[in-house]
């Protein structure tokens, strides 16, 4: 076998066991959405603690991200994915077999903290494995497949819960994680960063910064924005992270580079990342309520018929990531972004208490194809904006960022819907939920106006040439 045969297995490799990982971690932040009344009936427990189900995995695992990242780059990345893999195999495993409520909570936190470490090394080790000709595709079906994990979350948990049981929606991940743990093994090859010491005072910082905002946003609308625990959550978590970025500017081997953010590239990119995830999060929340609750779908029916946006990616954003090839990321992400605000908005003008869905059908497709223009595109403009021995860090702030916004927009279009409507009846639902797919539009037209700052490619690559540590830290990675 010749040396270009060789990589060219080990690039499609990389692409199976990265894409297969990041699928089931994305999967999880929402596929237990639709179980929550089944696992109710089952193991008991009030409505706060069927809500700790859901919070107790977005925590961990948009808290440890960047920590999961700076592990990987400092310890070894193969070591510390195939680490985090086995971590969340096993903790999907206990709360399969949760015996209450309470221990089907610690099994989410445990999740969420494997998921943390394995889901920002995928991207750092499919760029290692892939030639840069071929990255744009390779980054199109590895968008495709996680977009398609974040859409259709509720879907697969609905299907399971419904026609099985919601024991399902945990054990679907055994098995994977079983099978791509010898894969990433013999397949993956070991890459490390810049070989700086691990960022202590940075970490702690970072993580007490997220763990405040994230449990602010995930609590609010739950206990109530004015709630001594989420104030206190919201105000110490934004107090923690400014003093993170000032420690970070001043520090000799920082977690997260401040200078990295003087990159056009990697601050456009990751404001249009956190946006984006802002308007889709809230909008997913709602609209699959809204084909339950309010049009009367079984979750089978209503996932069924919304796969003209949640399927789309898998057909678009290969195409999408060799465009980006050609082109450059920036128009494929712009035009992605601006495609799902207006899909947002038409949804936001069809939607009542009866609509047809024929009427709801060119929305869907819209914003499914503004989706899949964005998640590969995306990914290739983070990992470029920096060097490769920074790009585990990159991948992991990105990321922390998108779970940020993740839980703003849930948090968010959640108050906009509780103000202007409510679950009494259809209409009731259609009135809240209206104007915060409005709000959910606007704010992803303003995540197309981030991208659209962005430079071009060839500056975009002179910037990250530009952001070469300082000598001390290239003799420290040797």
């Amino acid at each position: 076998m010749s040396q270009q045969t060789a990589r060219r297995g080990g690039a499609a490799w990389a692409l199976v066991i990265t894409s297969v990982a990041g699928f089931m971690a994305a999967l999880d932040n929402l596929v237990v959405t639709t179980a929550l009344p089944s696992i109710r009936e089952d193991l008991g427990g009030g409505l706060h603690d069927l809500e700790w189900t859901v919070s107790a995995y977005t925590l961990t695992f948009a808290v440890l991200l960047m920590f999961g990242a700076a592990l990987g780059d400092r310890f070894g990345r193969r070591r510390l994915f195939i680490a985090g893999l086995t971590v969340f195999t096993g903790a999907s495993a206990a709360a399969a077999m949760a015996p209450g409520i309470d221990s089907l909570i610690a099994a989410r936190a445990v999740q969420g903290a494997g998921a943390a470490v394995m889901m920002p090394l995928t991207l750092t080790l499919l760029t290692a494995a892939v030639p840069v000709a071929k990255r744009g595709m390779a980054y199109g079906i590895w968008g495709a497949v996680n977009g398609l994990a974040v859409a259709s979350g509720p879907l697969v948990g609905g299907t399971l819960t419904e026609h099985i049981s919601w024991q399902w929606i945990f054990w679907l991940n055994v098995p994977l994680g079983l099978a791509l743990l010898p894969l990433a093994r013999l397949r993956l090859v070991e890459s490390h960063g810049t070989g700086a010491p691990l960022d202590v005072p940075g970490t702690l910082l970072a993580s007490g910064g997220l763990f405040g905002i994230v449990y602010g946003l995930v609590r609010g609308p739950a206990d109530g924005w004015t709630s001594s625990f989420v104030l206190t959550g919201l105000f110490a978590g934004g107090a923690l992270l400014v003093g993170f970025i000032l420690y970070s500017t001043r520090a000799k081997n920082p977690m997260l580079p401040m200078r990295l953010f003087r990159s056009r590239a990697f601050s456009g990119i990751n404001a249009a990342s956190l946006l984006m995830f802002l308007g889709m999060f809230g909008s997913i929340f709602l609209l699959s309520q809204y084909m339950q609750g309010v049009l009367g779908y079984s979750p089978t029916e209503a996932g069924l018929r919304m796969l003209p946006w949640t399927g789309m990616p898998m057909l678009v954003a290969p195409v999408a990531g060799i465009l980006a090839d050609r082109i450059g990321g920036r128009p494929v992400v712009a035009a992605g972004l601006f495609l799902q605000a207006l899909g947002l908005g038409y949804m936001a003008v069809v939607a009542t208490a009866d609509a047809s869905y024929v009427s709801q059908l060119p929305a869907l497709i819209v914003s499914g194809v503004g989706m899949a223009l964005f998640f590969a595109p995306a990914s290739h403009l983070v990992m470029s904006s920096v060097r490769p021995s920074e790009q585990g860090i990159a991948s992991g702030a990105n990321n922390a960022l998108r779970e940020v916004g993740g839980a703003l927009g849930i948090a968010v279009m959640g108050s906009i819907f509780a103000a202007q409507g409510g679950y009494e009846t259809g209409q009731t639902f259609v009135d809240g939920m209206r104007p915060a797919l409005v709000t959910g539009s606007a704010v992803v037209a303003l995540a197309g106006i981030a991208a659209l700052l962005i430079p071009t490619r060839r500056n975009t690559e002179r910037q990250a040439q530009s952001a070469e540590p300082a000598p001390v830290l290239e003799k420290a990675a040797h």
